[in-house]
């Protein structure tokens, strides 16, 4: 119960405030996790109270002929593996699901045949000029061009969640399923899936590798390596905890590939260097406690509570060294796309979450639903949601360089 209590003041010290949120934009008080204070675009439910038909291109015979046998065992079975807990509504979606399941290995041909077509049909579209003619006929036809706007952002949605399973496929791990207890658990325990800790932890380079067990000191505090005690936790705020790490995990691969890059080219900061670095973190380490930045976003708790284990890294210096707007920059996620893949994937994760303000503004959190987790169920759900927001970072740009996705700040 001690433990349980510790979590949940842990969430609530990372409430915004409305009056700096932002669609989009992860706003951080340290490098080593990122609070929610942003305005919901990515959600109304999980942060703002809190912090087309087919097509295939003529010729494309082996696609065609996957299509009809995929799309005749799906009807006959009536459903397909779960690989994942979101499942893909749009025909696209659809398909990349299907191959997913049966043909992973030509996942990445196919997307690339469909993003060729949705940049033709686009393309195409531009050029349509609008109805000279007033009044019904053009409101008409710019009904339909948003229509079908939409229906492109939605397959855009589906084509980028389709890439990031096949990465956890090709990296052998398994996406935790819908959070529900466990028929074979009589505790009644919703984390029965098994522990893939270490292959999670080695998708990432030594240094990201070490920002992230910083994130999950700040989480999990003195319980990081107590992977079988159990807690009994609202499932909003693990929810919450999720959607926070998938986009810490997107921030850390942004800064992690810029930082990759410098040192390969041997052009990091003054600084830098390993032994000037050794120095300045140990000098860093002594002045932590005293530095009020470093308390606010550690939570100000005592060692061995919540933000105990905080250690001073080459990565987490090197972020430290940008300023404002640069934070800013690798802070925001690029794509509305993606900000609406976290949401969604959060949400079939966590069902959605009925939220309920008092009069004074404030969550009414009675009508929370309680759910049992083991310490390690919630490191294993909080290093995948980090690797989740590292793959989005990377299948955003492969797909933004075929497709320009639609940018998230804009209307």
């Amino acid at each position: 119960m001690e433990a349980a209590t510790a979590i949940r003041s842990s969430f609530h010290i990372y409430r915004p405030s409305n009056s700096s949120a932002r669609s989009g934009v992860l706003i951080t008080n340290g490098p080593d996790f990122i609070p929610f204070s942003f305005k919901s675009r990515l959600s109304s439910r999980w942060i703002k109270h809190y912090p087309s038909v087919l097509h295939s291109n003529p010729g494309s015979r082996r696609f065609s002929a996957i299509g009809a046998s995929l799309s005749s065992a799906f009807e006959s079975d009536g459903s397909t593996s779960q690989i994942a807990p979101l499942r893909l509504e749009s025909p696209i979606g659809q398909f990349l699901y299907q191959i997913l399941v049966s043909h992973p290995h030509l996942v990445p041909a196919a997307v690339e045949q469909q993003l060729e077509q949705l940049q033709t049909d686009r393309d195409a579209e531009k050029k349509q000029e609008e109805p000279s003619a007033s009044g019904t006929d053009l409101v008409l036809y710019r009904r339909i061009a948003e229509v079908k706007a939409n229906e492109r952002r939605k397959a855009l949605e589906e084509i980028l969640y389709a890439l990031v399973v096949k990465k956890f496929m090709d990296a052998d791990v398994t996406l935790v399923p819908t959070l529900a207890p466990s028929s074979s658990d009589s505790s009644g325990r919703v984390d029965s899936w098994a522990s893939q800790d270490e292959k999670l932890e080695q998708l990432h380079s030594p240094e990201a590798h070490e920002m992230i067990q910083n994130h999950l000191a700040l989480i999990l505090g003195n319980r990081v390596s107590d992977a079988n005690s159990v807690a009994q936790i609202s499932k909003l705020r693990v929810g919450q905890v999720y959607a926070a790490s998938v986009m810490y995990g997107y921030f850390l691969k942004r800064v992690d590939q810029r930082f990759q890059l410098e040192k390969s080219m041997k052009v990091l900061p003054d600084g830098m260097n390993e032994e000037e670095t050794n120095i300045e973190m140990r000098s860093q380490s002594q002045s932590d406690s005293s530095n009020p930045e470093v308390s606010s976003w550690s939570g100000g708790i005592s060692p061995g509570g919540f933000g105990h284990g905080i250690k001073p890294t080459r990565l987490r210096t090197y972020v430290m060294s940008f300023d404002a707007e640069t934070l800013q920059k690798y802070a925001t996620i690029r794509s509305k796309e993606a900000v609406s893949i976290i949401e969604k994937h959060t949400e079939a994760l966590f069902g959605r979450p009925e939220i309920v303000v008092t009069p004074q503004g404030t969550i009414d959190s009675s009508k929370d639903e309680l759910v049992k987790i083991s310490f390690g169920g919630l490191k294993r759900l909080v290093l995948e949601a980090v690797t989740f927001g590292s793959f989005l970072w990377d299948v955003e740009s492969y797909v933004d360089s075929s497709f320009v996705a639609t940018d998230s700040q804009g209307c």
